[in-house]
This record gives C-alpha cells, structure tokens and sequence, in this order.
C-alpha cells in the first residue's frame, strides 16, 4: 500500500448545521479506522466536529504530519466543509491522496449509475463530476474493505462497493467479524447525549431500510436499501464493552428501524439478561417503523431500558403519505402511538413538509393531527430531494424555468427542485427554528418561502398547544478550538502533531 509506513489521517468533517455537532459521532469512518487498525497499519482520526476554525486545524495537521493518505467521510449536508478541507490539504501537500466516502458519494453514484443505465447525463452526472475535481478516489457504499483498495498503488477514481455482487459489500457474515469502532481514536468524553438522565452513546446494530419513501435518499443504492443483520451477541458485547470502559448507561441504537429485524424481541431479551448479569440498569433509544410495531415489541423494549421511541410518521395527511410512497396509514400510525402509550414508551414524531402535493390543507392536517395525538416530542422539516432518492432520480428538467420536476405516478402531484450544488451549499438542511431554514423544494401550491412560514407554523402552534418547550438552545454550539487553548481541547495525539 502507498505510503501505509506513515499514518492514515481519517476526517470526520463537521456539520455546522446542526444546533450541537457533538453528539453523535460518525460511527462509519470509526469502523474503518478499526480495521486498519486490525491490519496493522497506523491511523490518525481528526475529528472536526464542532470545530469552528476547522481548515486551519487541517493545515497544521497536515504541515506537521507525515500522513500522505487522507480519508474524509461526508454526508451530503457536509460536503461544502469536505471541499474545503480537500483543498487545504491540497494546497499544503499537492501529492496527497484524498479519498472521500460516506453517504453523499454512495448516494451520488447510485443516481449517476441510474443515470448511465438510462444512457442519459444529466443532474447526477453532474454531481459525480464534480466529486472527481476535489477528490482522488471516491468511496461508494460500504468502506471497510474498501478502503485496503483505495490505498492501493492504482486506485481506480471510483470503488464501487455499492454493489451486493462485490466482495466488498459488506454481508452478515463480515458484519460479524468487523472489529467495533474505533471510538478511542477521538474524544470521546467531548460528546454529549444523555437519555432519561444517563449519558449516552450510539452504535449501530443493523444496516439498511428496505421502504421506498420517496423523500428518502438511499432508496436506489444497495448498501443503503438491503437490510443486514449483526449477531444478537456482538450487538450486547459492544453495549456491555461501553458500559465497562465508558461508564456508559445509555445507548442509542441508531439504525433506521429496529422493528424490521424479525428477532428484535430475542435482541432485546438479551439486553436485559446482560443487564441482569451486569446488576446495571440501562436506558435506551431508537427507531421503529409504525406499521411494523406490535404490542410485543413495545413489552420487550420498555423490559430492555427503552422509555422513547423515534417514528418517522411524516405526515398527517392520507394524500401526503400516499404521494410519498410511505406505505404506513394514519392508522397504522395512530395504533403506534397507542401501543407505545399503552407500554409507558414515549414517542417523538419525526415529521415533514414539502412533498409532492403539498398545500396548506395537507399542512393543516398534519398540524391537526399532531395537536389530536399528543406525541411526548416532534421535529418537523422541509424535505430535500437527495441524490438516490425517488424525488431526485425520477426529477425531469423543465428547461424554460430551469427547474427539475418530479410527478408522482398514482396522483400526478408534483413536486418542483431547485437545483443544488451539494459541494458549495448546505443551508437545506436542518436550521435553526424562526429564521434559520431555506426550501429548495415548492409545489403547485406553496413557494419555497411559504415552506418555511409554515413549517415554523407547526412548530409554534403544536409545542405552544401541546406544552412540549422548544430546543433550549437559541443558536448552533460552537466551539473554537485553536491547538488546544481552551477548555475543549482537540485530542491529543492530533496536539503532538500540530504543536511540533
């Protein structure tokens, strides 16, 4: 491998979007840390979450290290911070090669793959090119094996282990085996999740949604799409292993919904007996699908350390769930509510605006229904139309008002996308509530600016109505971190580089 006697530096680029970046850390790039690790080779994590004057960390990083391989994952709202952290290495050390994974690249390549079946350039084509002018080697799909490839001699521009017949898709087999994350390489103390009072940490017990939402970026890419399972056993040894080095009592399962697993219940059995064994209590958080959710699921979770459940509901509107393709109904949503109820489980509802067909009586609604069930918290958001998304890959361009137009097939309703340069622009995503948020979407009902007013609508009205207090923080946390001045320091085997 080239360069493989010198430290591999992986990025966690950051997200300063988000009203606290600190906390949940990227788990992915983690994972390839351990098995570089496992594989004898030196690995450096530059964890910039947070980090304000991140491209200046990066260029002492990179004037004082001997690192001459670069690893950034990135989601897509991340991307203008990759680019730029791209091109500080660049401009520092020209013969650097910078690899970028995570899930903007695999959900870019899936649209673009999409693309070239069809024999057709257009947006997503667009997209990957413009990863290939920042980026030396792209990363789609699974990493961990991938990652041995792109250090390699010759690296191909694209690695595609986004492809359920590579030998680098990751199986239930190799999801086994794979070492836990490397969580020791960055600081761990600095992120801050507590659940019903317990500090907290995440981990990852499964991959892939198998639904096809259409709002959901993902749905065209197999690593994304295709559910894989790990062993109940490795599940519990790493919850039990962070308990042991961490003190940690919380844990949140971030998987896209714990309920698609058919042996949920034996998973959390077994969390309870390691607790039991353990003489530990533990407090624990997660994602479930409503139309999946049964009364013994609900039994099982509360009897493991669940006292909150997150439902992606998105709407309450019948017409609004139809158009995007959600498959769950407002009763099968109202019954997860119930169930929940019924087993002490509190609920946040995840929910969302902007969809094809979208109007005020469709917000309405959802506002309504939101004030009748009473759900213990909710976040609402304007939808984007993500790369591997339905709404992006099937969008057509209309070429007199230059805008991209995807129509749903059962109703016709349409939904209008601006077009977005992922690598420069992020301020679609998230926001900070009264002022902060942008729309990139509209319908033939509401303009982009008409979004947001009512998306702000719901979220005054329903917390107002329901008593449930806004997000304490009136702004993003930030913290300024230079060489380590300050209470928050950066790692410190980052500090001995940079301070040379």
């Amino acid at each position: 491998m080239v360069g493989c006697d010198k430290p591999v530096c992986l990025i966690i680029a950051p997200s300063s979007f988000l009203l606290d970046e600190r906390v949940f850390m990227s788990l992915g790039i983690l994972k390839v840390a351990a098995v570089l690790e496992q594989s004898g080779i030196k690995v450096a994590v530059v964890d910039l979450s947070g980090i304000e004057n991140y491209e200046e960390v990066i260029r002492l990083y990179t004037t004082n290290s001997s690192s001459i391989n670069f690893g950034i994952t990135a989601t897509t709202p991340q991307m203008p911070a990759a680019t730029k952290i791209a091109g500080a290495i660049k401009n520092i050390r020209p013969e650097a090669r910078i690899v970028l994974g995570g899930s903007h690249v695999t959900l870019v390549n899936a649209a673009y793959r999409k693309e070239q079946k069809q024999n057709f350039s257009g947006r997503a084509t667009r997209a990957f090119k413009e990863l290939t002018v920042d980026f030396d080697v792209l990363v789609a799909g699974d990493g961990e094996e991938a990652i041995f490839m792109a250090l390699g001699a010759n690296p191909p521009k694209l690695i595609d282990a986004d492809d359920p017949n590579s030998n680098l898709f990751l199986n239930n087999h190799k999801l086994a085996i794979m070492p836990y994350p490397a969580r020791h390489l960055i600081d761990v103390p600095s992120y801050n999740y507590w659940i019903d009072g317990e500090r907290a940490l995440s981990l990852i017990a499964q991959l892939g949604c198998p639904f096809e939402c259409g709002f959901c970026g993902g749905r065209n890419s197999p690593s994304l799409r295709r559910v894989r399972m790990r062993p109940i056993e490795s599940i519990v040894s790493e919850m039990t292993m962070l308990y042991e080095m961490y003190g940690i009592k919380g844990f949140m399962l971030y998987d896209d919904e714990l309920n698609v697993n058919s042996q949920m219940v034996d998973l959390m059995e077994a969390i309870c007996k390691a607790q039991d064994k353990l003489g530990v209590r533990w407090r624990l958080r997660g994602f479930i699908a409503s139309r999946l959710f049964t009364a013994r699921q609900a039994m099982a979770m509360y009897e493991a350390g669940f006292r909150w459940v997150l439902v992606g509901f998105e709407s309450g509107s019948s017409k609004i769930l139809q158009n995007m393709n959600k498959k769950a109904t407002l009763d099968d949503n109202n019954r997860c509510l119930n169930l929940a109820r019924q087993h002490n489980l509190k609920v946040k509802a995840l929910m969302s605006i902007g969809h094809p067909g979208e109007s005020i009586e469709t917000i309405t609604q959802t506002q309504d229904w939101l004030i009748r069930v009473r759900p213990d918290d909710f976040d609402v958001t304007v939808i984007t139309a993500y790369p591997g998304s339905p709404y992006y890959d099937e969008a057509l361009l209309d070429s007199e008002s230059d805008v991209w137009v995807y129509t749903c097939k059962s109703t016709g309703d349409r939904l209008y996308e601006i077009e977005i340069n992922y690598t420069v622009t992020a301020d679609y995503y998230k926001g900070i509530p009264g002022g902060g948020y942008k729309s990139f979407v509209f319908t033939d009902y509401l303009s982009p600016e008409e979004l947001v007013e009512w998306r702000d609508n719901i979220e005054f009205t329903v917390r107002q109505k329901l008593n449930i207090p806004f997000n304490p923080s009136a702004k993003p946390v930030r913290f300024e971190r230079s060489m380590g001045q300050g209470e928050n320091k950066l790692p410190s085997h980052i500090l001995k580089v940079i301070q040379k």
